[in-house]
C-alpha cells in the first residue's frame, strides 16, 4: 500500500487558514473563515492533512497545532469516504502525537482517538485499543492518567462498541480485570477511573462485567469509603446503574447500600452527593422497587428536602439575581436558542411528535426553564434552573433532589405527605429564608403527586404562598411564583363565589405583581406562572381582561430582551385562553398599540420578530373581525417574509457554501397566516387578490419546501384557508392536492410525522368544503384512500396519524361513500379503534357520520367489526342529534335484517356495551 504523503500547496493553505483564524476577531472574517474550513472538506484527504500537523509539524506553535487536532475531531466522520491510504496515516499519526512531550498535543490526541475510535470501531483499530491498555500498565502514572483518560471516555460513549470479538478474543475479557485490579492503585485518579470505567458497561449488561459482578460490588464497597471524592462519586454512580440495571444484586445488600447512600446524599462534596441523590431518584422512578423503597420514606424524604436549600455556590452565582434590575439590559449570553417548531392541526399528540418545538419558554419544574407545553419532543426534557451564569445552567443537587421528590409524591402521595409534613412545616416558618425557599420549592415539587391529599392544606398554604410574593428577597418571590402556577388549576377550579374570591383572585393578583417585579428572575417567574394560570383560568379570565391587559401592557415599556420573549408568551396564551372575549373594543385599543409598536420597531430578519409573529397568531384568532384595522400590514409582511425566506433557500441550493437560511421565519410567517385566516375568513379576500397569483404560489413553494417544519405550517395553512375561505382556494386546488398526496406517504419517516399529521387534517377539511359527490374533487378519492388507509393501519404510526387519518376517511366517506364504501372492510376495525377514545368534538363528529354513511352503502363492510363499532358508538357521550339518529337507524337495521344473527353477535359483546346499547338505542 502506498504511504499518504501530503502537498505542500495544500498544506500551506490549510495551515493559512488556521493561522488567520487566530489572528481575526471579525465576526464577518471568522464566517469566510468557516466557510472556506467547511470547503476543505470536500477534499479525501482534509483529515490527512490536519493529522499531519498536529502529529509531525513540531516546528510550529502548540496551538496550530491543537486545533488542526480540534478540526480532525470535529471532522472524524470523513473517514468513512477516506481511502485506505489515508485511514492508515490519520490512524498511526493520532497515535504519534499521543505520545507527545506537550501535554496541549497529547489531550488533543487524546479527544481524536476517542473520536476515531468511536467511529472506525475497536474491531477496525485493534492496535489503538492495544496500546491503551497495555499503557494502563506502564510505570509512570501519567501515562497511565493519558490512557484512562481516553478509556474512561470511550466506556462512557459507546462501551457497547468495546464489548465485541476482536480476532478471537473478548477485550473485555482482559480490560475488566485489569480495571477491578487497579481499583486498590495507590493514586487516587487511576482508582476513579477504573471505577468509572466498569461502571459504565452496567447497563449494556456486559458478559464480561457480569461474569466478575460479585467481584465488582465488593471493589464498591471497599472503595465506598476512598478519602478521594472522585472515587466515591464513582462508586455512587456505579451503585445507581447497578439500582437501574440489576437491582436484584443489589436488594440482598439494600439496607447497606440505603445507608451509605443516605450519607453520601449528605457528603459536604456536592459532585458526591449529587451522585448519591441520583440513587434516590432512579429508586423512586423504577415503580416495582416500591415496596422497597417505601420504608426508607421517613428518612430519605427529610434528607431530600435538605438538600433543595440553596448551597453557598449557588449563591455566589446567583449575587446578581439579589437585585433589583430590572433597568438592567440583558447580556447576549443570558438568551438562549428557541426552535420554533410549527403549527399542528387535528389530533397532534405530545408524544407523537418528532421534531423539538421551540415553544416560548416558560418556567418549568424547580424554577427552571422549560418549554412550552405543547413541544414537540421526543426527549423528555430535564428541567434546569435558569441562572444568571450559564456555568450554574447544569444538573445540580438541589434539582435532583427536587425532581427525586416529585417522582416520589407520584408514587407515594398522601404516605410521602404525611412523612414531610412536619419537616415542611419547620422550614415554612422559619425565620432563615434559605429554610422557607426550600419548602417553597418542595411543595411545588409534590404538586402534581400530592395533589389530593394536599388539598385539605391548600386554603392555608395558598394564602401563606400569596404572602410570600412580599418577601424581600427576590429567590423567595420567584420560587413562590414556580409553586403557585403548580397549584393554578386548584386555585381556578372553585365555581363558588367565595373560592374564587379567596384564592383565584388573590393568587391573579399576586402574579399580576410579579410580573411587574424590579427583579428580572422574578419577572420571568411571575410570567410564566401567570401564563399556566391562564391556561387553568381559560374563560374565566374573562371578566378581568381590563386589569390583566394593562399589566401585561405595562410590562412591555419594562422588560428587558429576555423576559420580553416569555411576555409574549403570556399575551398569546391569554389570547387563546379567553378567546373571542378579547373582541371588546377596548381590549383591543389596549393591547394593540403596544404590539404594534413593537413590531413596527422590529425588521424583518430579526430574532425578536419571531415571538412576536408566534404571539400575534392567537391574538389574531381570538381577536377575529376586531382585529381587521390591523391585518393588512401584517398580511404584506408575512408574505413578505416568506417570499425573502423561499428565495434565501433557493440561493442557498444553488451555494450551499453560504450558510443555510434559517426556516424558523417562514414558518412563524405562515403560523400567523393560518391565524389571520382563522380570525378574519373572508375578510381576507382582498389581500389575497392584492398579491394575486404570487401567494398561492408561495404556498404551493412551502408546500414542497425540503424542510418538514415549513411543509408542516404549510399543510396548517391549507386546512385554515379550505375551512375560512374555501372559494380562494379553489381555484388553486390541483396544484395543492398534488403535494398533498405526495405528503400522505403510507411510510412515513419519523422526521415528517408532523407535516403528515397536517396534511391528513387538511384533507378532510377540503373534502367537506367540496361537498357531496362533487366531480373536481372525485378525481383525488381514490389516490387519497389509497394512501390513508395503509396510514391508519401502519402499525408503528403514532396515534394522532391514525386519528387524523381515520377522521379524513370518514370525512372523504361522506362526501363520496360510493367510491370508498367497497373498501370499508380492509379498514372498519382499525377505524373505529383509531377513533373510539378520542375527545367528542366536530371533527369526530363528521367522521363519523361519513363512517355511518359508508356502512349505509355497504352493510356487510361492517359485519367483521360490529363489536368494534358498537364500543365506538356507545364511549360517545353527547352525539349530535343527527347522528344519534344514523346510529339509532343502524343498529336497528341490523337488527330487523337478521335478528338472529344480531343476537347471536350481541350476546358476544362485554356486559357494558350490552347495557349501553339497550339503554341508549332499544337494541
Amino acid at each position: 500500500m502506498n504511504v499518504w504523503s501530503p502537498q505542500q500547496q495544500d498544506l500551506d493553505e490549510i495551515l493559512s487558514t488556521i493561522f488567520d483564524s487566530t489572528n481575526s476577531t471579525n465576526q464577518a472574517v471568522q464566517r469566510s473563515i468557516t466557510h472556506k474550513l467547511n470547503s476543505f472538506t470536500r477534499a479525501p484527504d482534509y483529515i490527512a492533512y490536519l493529522a499531519y500537523i498536529l502529529s509531525a509539524l513540531t516546528q510550529q506553535e502548540d496551538r496550530i497545532r491543537t486545533i488542526a487536532g480540534y478540526l480532525l475531531k470535529n471532522n472524524a466522520r470523513l473517514v468513512l469516504r477516506a481511502s485506505q491510504q489515508v485511514i492508515a496515516f490519520v490512524k498511526a499519526a493520532i497515535l504519534h502525537a499521543f505520545k507527545d512531550p506537550s501535554d496541549m498535543i497529547r489531550n488533543a490526541a487524546a479527544q481524536d482517538i476517542v473520536a476515531f475510535l468511536g467511529i472506525l470501531e475497536p474491531k477496525n483499530w485493534p492496535e489503538c485499543l492495544t496500546l491503551l491498555v497495555n499503557q494502563l500498565d506502564d510505570q509512570d502514572t501519567v501515562h497511565q492518567e493519558a490512557a484512562f483518560n481516553v478509556l474512561e471516555k470511550a466506556c462512557e460513549d459507546y462501551p457497547r462498541k468495546l464489548d465485541v470479538e476482536i480476532n478471537g478474543t473478548f477485550p473485555l475479557n482482559f480490560m475488566v480485570p485489569k480495571f477491578i485490579m487497579l481499583t486498590e492503585h495507590p493514586n487516587a485518579k487511576i482508582r476513579s477511573h477504573s471505577v468509572a470505567c466498569l461502571s459504565y458497561f452496567v447497563p449494556i449488561n456486559a458478559n464480561a462485567l457480569y461474569h466478575h459482578i460479585d467481584t465488582f460490588i465488593a471493589c464498591l464497597f471497599k472503595r465506598a469509603s476512598d478519602e478521594e471524592p472522585q472515587v466515591r462519586r464513582h462508586v455512587c454512580q456505579a451503585l445507581v446503574l447497578l439500582l437501574a440495571s440489576r437491582p436484584d444484586k443489589l436488594l440482598p445488600e439494600l439496607g447497606n447500600v440505603a445507608e451509605y447512600m443516605l450519607f453520601s446524599t449528605k457528603d459536604k462534596n456536592e459532585v458526591v452527593a449529587l451522585e448519591a441523590c441520583e440513587f434516590w431518584l432512579t429508586f423512586a422512578e423504577d415503580p416495582e422497587l416500591a415496596q422497597y423503597l417505601h420504608p426508607l420514606l421517613p428518612r430519605v424524604a427529610p434528607v431530600l428536602l435538605d438538600c433543595m436549600i440553596y448551597s453557598d455556590d449557588d449563591l455566589l452565582w446567583l449575587e446578581g439575581d439579589e437585585e433589583d434590575d430590572a433597568a438592567v439590559p440583558d447580556k447576549e449570553s443570558d438568551i438562549k436558542p428557541r426552535h420554533y417548531g410549527g403549527k399542528s392541526h387535528g389530533f397532534d399528540r405530545e408524544e407523537d411528535a418528532p421534531a423539538a418545538s421551540d415553544a416560548p419558554k416558560k418556567v418549568g419544574a424547580y424554577g427552571e426553564e422549560q418549554l412550552d407545553g405543547d413541544d414537540d419532543d421526543f426527549e423528555d426534557e430535564m428541567d434546569d434552573d435558569d441562572f444568571a451564569d450559564e456555568m450554574s445552567t447544569e444538573w445540580n443537587l438541589r434539582k435532583c433532589a427536587a425532581a427525586a421528590l416529585d417522582v416520589l409524591a407520584v408514587r407515594f402521595s398522601t404516605d410521602l405527605l404525611n412523612v414531610m409534613l412536619e419537616p415542611l412545616k419547620n422550614k415554612l416558618w422559619n425565620s432563615d429564608w434559605l429554610q422557607r425557599e426550600s419548602a417553597i420549592l418542595a411543595l411545588g415539587a409534590m404538586a402534581e403527586g400530592c395533589i389530593e391529599a394536599v388539598e385539605p392544606h391548600l386554603p392555608m398554604l395558598i394564602p401563606y404562598l400569596i404572602q410570600s410574593l412580599n418577601d424581600p428577597k427576590p429567590l423567595v418571590r420567584s420560587i413562590t411564583c414556580w409553586t403557585l402556577g403548580r397549584y393554578a388549576s386548584w386555585c381556578t377550579a372553585g365555581t363558588t363565589e367565595d373560592h374564587k374570591a379567596q384564592f383565584f383572585i388573590p393568587t391573579m393578583e399576586g402574579l399580576l405583581r410579579m410580573v411587574l417585579d424590579n427583579n428580572k428572575r422574578v419577572q420571568e417567574a411571575g410570567c410564566s406562572a401567570f401564563a399556566t394560570l391562564e391556561e387553568d383560568a381559560g374563560a374565566e379570565l374573562a371578566p378581568y381582561l381590563e386589569p390583566v391587559l394593562r399589566n401585561l401592557v405595562f410590562a412591555f415599556d419594562k422588560y428587558q430582551h429576555k423576559n420580553m420573549l416569555i411576555l409574549y408568551d403570556a399575551v398569546g396564551t391569554l389570547a387563546d385562553a379567553v378567546g373571542p372575549a378579547l373582541q371588546n373594543p377596548m381590549y383591543v385599543e389596549i393591547l394593540m398599540p403596544p404590539l404594534n409598536n413593537k413590531w413596527s420597531k422590529l425588521k424583518d430578519d430579526d430574532d425578536d420578530l419571531i415571538p412576536l409573529l408566534e404571539c400575534l397568531a392567537s391574538v389574531t384568532i381570538a381577536m377575529g373581525s376586531a382585529f381587521l384595522p390591523y391585518s393588512g400590514p401584517v398580511f404584506e409582511r408575512c408574505v413578505n417574509i416568506a417570499r425573502t425566506s423561499i428565495m434565501h433557500y433557493q440561493t442557498w441550493q444553488q451555494n450551499p457554501e453560504l450558510d443555510e437560511p434559517d426556516k424558523t421565519f417562514l414558518v412563524v410567517a405562515l403560523d400567523l397566516l393560518s391565524g389571520l385566516t382563522q380570525g378574519l375568513g373572508m375578510a381576507l379576500k382582498p389581500f389575497i387578490e392584492n398579491n394575486q397569483p404570487a401567494f398561492f404560489q408561495l404556498l404551493v413553494l412551502c408546500l414542497k419546501h425540503p424542510q418538514a417544519p415549513v411543509r408542516q405550517s404549510a399543510y396548517a395553512l391549507v386546512g385554515d384557508l379550505a375551512m375560512a375561505c374555501f372559494p380562494l382556494l379553489r381555484q388553486h386546488m390541483p396544484q395543492v392536492m398534488q403535494e398533498l398526496i405526495l405528503q400522505l406517504d403510507p411510510e412515513p419517516k419519523v422526521e415528517f410525522i408532523s407535516a403528515c399529521n397536517n396534511a391528513a387534517w387538511s384533507v378532510g377539511e377540503v373534502a367537506l368544503r367540496y361537498g357531496r359527490d362533487e366531480p373536481e374533487f372525485a378525481q383525488w378519492v381514490e389516490p387519497l384512500i389509497s394512501r390513508l388507509v395503509p396510514l391508519l393501519l401502519h402499525p408503528k404510526a403514532p396515534r394522532s396519524l391514525h386519528e387524523n387519518a381515520a377522521v379524513s376517511i370518514g370525512r372523504i366517506g361522506l362526501m363520496h361513500p360510493r367510491m370508498v364504501a367497497p373498501v370499508l372492510p380492509d379498514f372498519a376495525q382499525a377505524w373505529c379503534q383509531a377513533l373510539f377514545e378520542i375527545r367528542d368534538n366536530e371533527e369526530k363528529d363528521s367522521a363519523f357520520r361519513g363512517l355511518c354513511t359508508l356502512v349505509q352503502v355497504n352493510p356487510m363492510g361492517i359485519a367483521k367489526s360490529l363489536l368494534w363499532f358498537c364500543n365506538a358508538i356507545v364511549r360517545w357521550n353527547q352525539p349530535s342529534e343527527e347522528l344519534n339518529s344514523m346510529f339509532q337507524a343502524l343498529l336497528m337495521g341490523f337488527k330487523t335484517h337478521d335478528p338472529q344473527g344480531w343476537a347471536a353477535q350481541v350476546q358476544t359483546f362485554p356486559p357494558v356495551i350490552q347495557e349501553r346499547l339497550a339503554q341508549r338505542y332499544n337494541v
